[in-house]
């Protein structure tokens, strides 16, 4: 009963009983041509019995003999994915191994094909003629070709899958016929009562098992078995059922072929690598179940995948563009009929038509649109299946057949009449922005006119032209979510928007569709935990003025200016870059095989480059070999210390060019990485082993700037991050919400825009003749501008600018904040929410181009604090390290846009002294509580003592500066004992004394003439 044979026997009776397979004969195969030959001829026999008659007729007897070799060497040649795909040559004759499920039920001859699928079970394998006492437990076959092959275990016994996974590392030679990697067994699973773990190819010790298990409490493992069942049943139920892996052969396994240049001596080299790509659980899972959605509610919905970083979302797209764009629903009607791929990355292009092209061995199922608008017209007029496409190029598609048109070339683009599905690559707010809006309008552009006429019409508007309201309504309908649209968004990191305008529910009644957890994928080891190893570092330093006056000045902005200062100031930048070097040098260099990498995230261009001038500095002067660097940002830099000069990327990396870059730093000749902005999303670089980070991080941002850190890589067992900057609770709450999953908060209040409309209304800043006005103008010619709608369009807005320049500093920031408000909440809240409210639109609209127009206040004081202010003092001191633990629990919700906060806060001016003690206090101090407090008893003796009271009554500050310098040497000996640390930098480091008496003369003389004033 807890033996293993009984695991065996049950998992063989499901796929026989409810699976679809047939109990195979383990004495039919042969371990030379590692095929079940009987289940090939019978197979091809009866499926093709004419071509088989063919090929009898020339070899009679030894037909078989001759089919099977011709079997055994294109399997070699072409690989088993191939051959089953598309069949096998044999004396001019092309033979099918399999025949695979038609997309619709229209087809009875397809059906009938499928139905001579041979799917067998076959037990205890022996696969070695040298030793035929082993065997592999169990072997999936199709018309007797291996496809699956699987080692059971069973806890109760003493043994478990990490058993299994070893007798396929230790005990399956890779180079015997069956485990030849691409030319039989496609894949190999190790499976226990509790977890499955699976690989497509063994490599020995080196074979690399990924875990096929649904994932628990959004962690690692398989949830608690139902009914009785084992945790892994799903394996054999769900996945390994005859219509399942049938599936699974026909669209979701391909061959992944990548190719790197190397660059050594004797010149570029390329290495080609081939991965077999089996999906993994939650790939096959969220694929089918958006397809089993979409096949039964048709277009018009949004689904959110919520996937991590790592957890393979390029294959997941592939394999959803595909299905989606061949989908029908149960009456054999087409679901799609295009499939519209959003995406910025070049990667995804080339391996979607690579992938794409597996399966249907044929081109122009995918088009990339990589010329210009027009391209794109014509694909979604030409009914391309699959389109990739940047979303900026759809709102320009009108103007580009008004193009085409002028050309004589007519393209009908009739969008209201087709169904489109639409994949956002890496979803996120710019998505529910203006231009996605425009990409609704554009793939239901004949839908949006019939609803005008049937719907629109009724919108109470009386204050526009004919012509003006249509296209008003044009615009209005737009935003809602379009009947003939399904959106499938993809992302590790929703925001809230995100989550509201992609919001069909899932599992558990709330978006996201479908989750695969940052925990999941971190305790899978499909990514690294980049938090594990942070270690943060805090910059003590003080700031003095260098100048007489105490000017007034606005505290928030000269407290962002004094910063600004400070973090460029050199010898801040030398002495971290100091930290780094030195660091990389004896912790990551020699990691991951001495191929380790390393990032430097700066805090902005000007940044970049004082780094990079820092970085070759040190390396020079210290003749540090082995270690090169390569710096990102976009545009040309002006350094204001050397204005004459400036930088470009290209320029500093010695003629690099910007494309060329990523291979570059792959290669052995680069080890850090110092970026601006650039590189800190999207980039894959799985050699990047640490980041230093001297920029402040928040939220999303934080999150996808560390995970570039998260690639695994063979060798790579932790990453680091040492982090100037941020505080390890700031990171903490920025992972959160995305570690486990993410919740969204309370929806947005509707009725926010009509309180933010009146609060607009009461400044009196335009008028609603004017918005009017505006909309006329704007809707009625916005398809063919001239330069008077240009003009006529300025002269309105500028009446609102008169009035709003005329309000005070607070009102205008009110005015504008409120403004800016409204533009996003109605951005976004009109594609939730049916307002069909058209005074809402028409100031909208207007709102846009009035914030355009609006002066900004521009107040130069804080920013010639520089010459005002200067290095008092500097520490760099580690404060922690370790890991910052998100721990398992209750997520933290995600909140939307209100209008709060549409305000400016006030500014209040402070002495500069004053806020640089503040800044000082904040960023810590060279002084202990013990030494603050002698400082303040030698200002309590000084103010205390006769002859100095005299002389402050009678003198100015510069002549009382004489007779307290000449008493201060006095009164610091007088506090000496106790204090001998503190005394003794006082009487052996002039700065440090020269700072000090300067500091005391100030709050002695101050605070002896507010005494007089006081008696007076």
């Amino acid at each position: 009963m807890h033996q293993e044979i009984y695991f065996e026997q049950a998992m063989e009776q499901s796929l026989i009983e409810q699976g679809g397979y047939e109990r195979g004969d383990a004495g039919g195969f042969d371990p030379a041509r590692a095929l079940f030959t009987d289940e090939v001829l019978a197979f091809v026999s009866v499926s093709q019995p004419e071509r088989w008659q063919s090929l009898v007729k020339l070899h009679g007897d030894k037909s078989g003999d001759v089919l099977l070799g011709s079997l055994v060497k294109e399997l070699a040649s072409k690989n088993a994915l191939y051959v089953l795909r598309h069949g096998f040559k044999c004396f001019g004759k092309t033979f099918r191994l399999a025949y695979f499920a038609p997309n619709t039920g229209m087809n009875p001859e397809a059906a009938a094909a499928y139905g001579h699928n041979r799917l067998r079970v076959t037990r205890q394998v022996h696969f070695n003629e040298k030793h035929p006492k082993k065997s592999l437990d169990m072997v999936l076959s199709v018309n007797g070709l291996p496809v699956v092959t699987l080692e059971l275990k069973n806890p109760m016994t003493g043994q478990t899958v990490d058993d299994a996974m070893g007798q396929y590392r230790r005990d399956r030679d890779p180079a015997e016929p069956i485990f030849r990697f691409k030319e039989r067994a496609l894949v190999h699973f190790a499976v226990d009562p509790d977890q499955a773990f699976m690989t497509t190819r063994l490599t020995g010790d080196d074979t690399r098992f990924l875990p096929f298990n649904r994932g628990h409490n959004f962690g690692a493992g398989n949830p608690p078995a139902e009914d009785g069942n084992y945790r892994t049943a799903y394996l054999w139920e769900q996945v390994l059922t005859r219509d399942s892996l049938m599936d699974i052969l026909a669209r979701f396994l391909h061959l992944e072929v990548s190719e790197r240049k190397v660059t050594t001596k004797k010149g570029v080299k390329r290495h080609r690598k081939e991965t077999l790509i089996f999906p993994r659980f939650h790939q096959l899972d969220a694929v089918r179940k958006l397809i089993d959605s979409a096949r039964a509610k048709g277009p018009g919905h949004n689904y959110l995948v919520q996937h991590s970083a790592g957890s393979g979302k390029s294959n997941s797209i592939a394999w959803l563009a595909h299905r989606l764009s061949s989908l029908h629903d149960a009456g054999d009607n087409k679901v799609f009929d295009t499939v519209v791929v959003i995406t910025d990355r070049r990667v995804l292009d080339q391996q979607l038509q690579n992938t794409i092209y597996q399966f249907e061995h044929k081109q122009g199922v995918v088009q990339k649109i990589d010329e210009n608008t027009q391209q794109l017209a014509q694909a979604l007029s030409s009914g391309v299946p699959i389109i990739i496409s940047t979303i900026q190029k759809f709102p320009f598609i009108t103007q580009a057949m008004d193009t085409l048109a002028k050309k004589g070339e007519e393209v009908a683009l009739n969008t209201g009449g087709k169904r489109f599905a639409v994949i956002v690559d890496e979803a996120h707010s710019s998505q529910s922005g203006e231009t996605a809006m425009e990409l609704r309008k554009v793939l239901n552009r004949d839908g949006i006119e019939s609803a005008i006429a049937e719907e629109f019409l009724d919108v109470e508007e009386e204050d526009l032209s004919e012509e003006a309201r249509r296209e008003l309504f044009k615009e209005m309908l737009k935003r809602p979510r379009q009947p003939n649209i399904s959106f499938f968004a993809f992302t590790a990191t929703p925001k809230f928007k995100t989550q509201a305008v992609f919001n069909e529910p899932g599992p558990d009644g709330q978006p996201p569709f479908h989750l695969y957890s940052m925990r999941q994928a971190i305790e899978e080891g499909f990514i690294m935990d980049v938090l594990e190893h942070y270690t943060t570092y805090k910059t003590y330093y003080g700031l003095i003025k260098s100048i007489e006056d105490d000017p007034q000045v606005p505290k928030r902005k000269a407290a962002r200016a004094l910063a600004r200062f400070m973090s460029l100031h050199p010898h801040n930048i030398a002495q971290k870059v100091e930290v780094i070097v030195e660091h990389f040098r004896h912790n990551t260099r020699h990691r991951i095989g001495g191929r380790a990498k390393a990032m430097v995230v700066t805090a902005s261009r000007l940044h970049a480059v004082r780094y990079k001038q820092a970085f070759d500095k040190y390396i020079k002067d210290h003749d540090i070999t082995g270690i090169r660097s390569l710096v990102a940002f976009s545009g040309s830099v002006t350094d204001p210390d050397f204005p004459d000069r400036s930088y470009t990327e290209v320029g500093m990396n010695e003629g690099i060019k910007e494309s060329e870059l990523p291979e570059r730093f792959a290669s052995e000749h680069y080890q850090v990485l110092l970026v601006a902005e650039k590189y800190q999303t999207g980039f894959d670089q799985p050699l990047l082993h640490t980041m230093y980070v001297d920029r402040r991080l928040a939220g999303i941002q934080a999150v996808q700037t560390l995970s570039r850190l998260n690639r695994t890589s063979p060798g790579k067992e932790y990453t680091f991050v040492l982090d100037f900057v941020n505080e390890p609770g700031e990171i903490f709450e920025a992972f959160k919400p995305y570690y486990e999953v993410t919740p969204a908060g309370e929806p947005s209040d509707p009725h926010q825009l009509y309180d933010l409309q009146h609060r607009l209304e009461e400044h009196q800043v335009f008028t609603t003749d004017e918005v009017n006005a505006f909309a006329e103008v704007w809707y009625k010619n916005r398809n063919e501008p001239t330069a008077r709608d240009h003009q006529k369009i300025n002269a309105i807005l500028d009446q609102a600018v008169e009035r709003y320049q005329a309000l005070d500093d607070d009102h205008q920031d009110q005015f504008k904040g409120q403004l800016a408000s409204f533009r996003n909440l109605y951005a976004f809240l009109a594609q939730i929410i049916p307002y069909q409210d058209s005074s809402l639109e028409k100031l909208y609209s207007y709102a846009r181009f009035l914030l355009h127009k609006l002066p900004r206040r521009t107040d130069d004081t804080v920013f010639e604090l520089e010459d005002e202010v200067s290095l008092k003092y500097y520490r760099l001191q580690k404060i922690s390290e370790g890991a910052i633990d998100l721990g398992v629990g209750e997520a933290q919700a995600l909140y939307g846009p209100t209008e709060v906060g549409t305000g400016k806060a006030e500014d209040d001016e402070v002495e500069l002294s004053t806020l640089i003690g503040k800044l000082n206090e904040r960023f810590g101090t060279e002084f202990t509580p013990a030494d603050q407090l002698f400082f303040d008893q030698i200002a309590e003796s000084a103010v205390e003592n006769d002859t100095l009271r005299e002389a402050a009554q009678a003198n100015t500050r510069d002549n009382f500066a004489y007779v307290f310098n000449r008493m201060l040497e006095n009164l610091f000996i007088e506090r000496m004992d106790g204090n001998e640390e503190i005394f003794g930098r006082l009487m052996n480091d002039d700065d440090f004394r020269r700072v000090a008496g300067e500091h005391l003369l100030h709050e002695v003389y101050e605070r002896l003439q507010a005494g007089e004033k006081n008696n007076a």
